[in-house]
Order: structure tokens, then sequence, then C-alpha cells
């Protein structure tokens, strides 16, 4: 009898702590925020949107409206964006973003854009915004990761409605950006000298197709190799390929935050952090913060390489998910910017 309660309140302690890490779980995924999905007019096409807006205060709050990276991203960006939108509501700004063209359904095909097309698309969405209740129109910045780092100047010089830029791991040169992206990687899965010069061959004749307008079916007539690549993907390298952002960042007048981290294997952060500091140059407009363990994702290292660690922070405390004071900094920032 005595074994049997035993058994019993063992089986009823397991219970406890696995509904209270439920618990818990749920309480880490919930935000400081009321999301109301919105359908975004005034560009090309409509768009499906997500708009977060602070739960207190009184009065107008600014915007900070979230311009995605590459690959087909929905409007939440599959919830890893909630820790920064309630960063920026703590701060008292709204956030807005959406789904990418043919993302949930939504009309157009994000590979049919340029990354022109991307800067219209968000000159639209801050047109739009200005007309929503409740939103200051002088406090509507933006927001993006890696390749908007090509598309916030060309909108920021477009619109004199942007007040601030937070530019997250951009790049400066695609054609750079793409040669340290596969030298990283290969050095960072030890290859051999062997396999480093095959892999910069078929790079090279990649290139090359696209320099001289080769379709991706002629590319592929001609032996080239398309692994992971789609026609439309193709289309999209052909048509982006040569985006830089020196001409369009030297026009934007407004602060900066640059975020990068140290262990980026997709962008060159002392390259792209040398750009920054020799083009903005006018007194306090550029904040640099640099995360030394930190990849592209702004994720230590050391949990971004662990899918475990990856996987449960995301579920469990995706707050804690990123590398210590990013949210901070951001929420510092933009906190400033409405003072």
């Amino acid at each position: 009898m005595r074994r049997r309660w035993w058994l019993w309140g063992s089986l009823l302690t397991v219970v406890v702590l696995l509904l209270g890490a439920g618990g818990w779980v749920v309480y880490q995924n919930e935000y400081d925020l009321k999301e109301e999905r919105v359908t975004i007019t005034g560009g090309r096409q409509p768009l499906n949107g997500v708009l977060a807006r602070p739960t207190g205060g009184h009065g107008p709050v600014g915007l900070v409206v979230f311009v995605h990276g590459d690959g087909a991203q929905n409007a939440t960006h599959d919830t890893f964006y909630r820790p920064m939108w309630e960063a920026m509501a703590k701060a008292g700004y709204a956030s807005l973003s959406w789904d990418k063209p043919g993302v949930n359904g939504a009309p157009g095909n994000w590979l049919d854009q340029s990354m022109q097309d991307r800067a219209d698309e968000t000159v639209a969405a801050i047109g739009w915004a200005k007309t929503q209740p409740g939103i200051d129109p002088a406090r509507i910045g933006l927001w993006g990761a890696s390749q908007a780092g090509w598309v916030m100047p060309k909108a920021a010089r477009q619109s004199a409605d942007v007040k601030f830029v937070i530019a997250v791991a951009p790049a400066v040169n695609w054609l750079q950006q793409g040669r340290y992206n596969l030298l990283a990687e290969l050095k960072k899965r030890h290859a051999t000298p062997a396999e480093t010069e095959a892999a910069i061959a078929r790079s090279d004749r990649t290139l090359d197709a696209l320099r001289t307008g080769r379709t991706f079916e002629q590319y592929q007539a001609a032996g080239g190799d398309v692994t992971g690549l789609t026609p439309d993907r193709w289309e999209f390298n052909r048509r982006n390929h040569t985006s830089d952002v020196t001409e369009d960042l030297s026009a934007v007048r407004v602060p900066v935050l640059l975020i990068l981290g140290g262990r980026d294997v997709n962008v060159d952060s002392d390259d792209t952090e040398a750009h920054y500091r020799r083009i903005l140059t006018t007194p306090g407009q550029l904040q640099v913060k640099r995360h030394p363990d930190a990849t592209h994702n702004i994720v230590p290292e050391a949990i971004e390489d662990s899918e475990l660690r990856s996987t449960f922070l995301a579920i469990a405390a995706p707050r804690s998910l990123f590398s210590p004071g990013y949210l901070d900094e951001q929420r510092h920032f933009v906190a400033a910017i409405g003072r």
C-alpha cells in the first residue's frame, strides 16, 4: 500500500510540473500588445498586414514599419517579431508588418519584386498608416533586417515621413555579400582547399550568367548548377544582384541604429560598419551596437547552432532567444526619438 501511494505521489508531482511548465510557456508567449489584422492599400496591390499597438497609454502613438529580409516571410515572421513589437510598444510605438506578396494567400509573388519595388511598397504602407486613427504621423520609422538594408534607405530617401531607421545585419553590396557568405560558410564547415576552389568556380559561373542576362533555362542547359534554385528565384537574383546601398544611404538624413552580430556568416559586419560610419557622418546620426557572440539573427551562436536549445527557447522563452540587450537597445533608441 505504501508503495502504491508513493507511485501516485510521484505521478502527481510529474503532472503538476508539466502543468506548471505549460503555464509558463503560455505566459512567455503572451505579449503586451493589441494585434489586429489589417488590409494595407495604396500600393501596387493590397497587403495583408498586422498592426500591433501598445495596450496602455493615451493619445496617438508612433509607428515602426517592419521591412522583411529575404524569403517567404509572413507578417509576424513566424512570431519572431513579437518580442520586438513588445519592446516598441513599451516605448510608445505601434508596429506594422505584412505578409510578403504570395505568402499566406496574399496576392502577388515576392520573387517578382526588385528592391525598388519593395521600397515603393514600404512607402505605400507608410501612407496608409498615416491615415489610421491613433497613429502619430510625425513619429514613423523603419525596422529591417538583412536584405531590408537595401530597401530602407530607398524608402527613407523617397519619403520625408521616415524619421528613423533601425538596420539589423544589413549588407552593403549584393555581390560582395554573396562571396563573403560563401567563404564564411565554407570556413565554418572546414572545407578543404579543393572544395573551396570548386565552390568559388561554381559561384563565378553563376555570377557570370547573371551579369550577361541569361535565363534560368539557358543557364541550366549550359550545365550550370541550379541546386536550390527555381526559375522565379533566378529571375529575382538577376533583377537584384547589382544592389548596392551606398548611393541611397548617402541621402539618408535621419537617425540610424545599426545592429551587428560578430558571428554573422551571412554579412561582413566589419565591412558594413565601416561603410555606414564613412557615409553617415552627421554628428549623432549613427549609433552602432555590436553583439560579438551573435549570429546574423542577433542570436548567440551557441544557441543558434544548437537545435535543441534554440527550439526550447523559441517555445519556452522567446524573448531570451536574442542576444542580451538587443531588445532594450531598440526600445531606448525609439523612445529617445519620441522625446
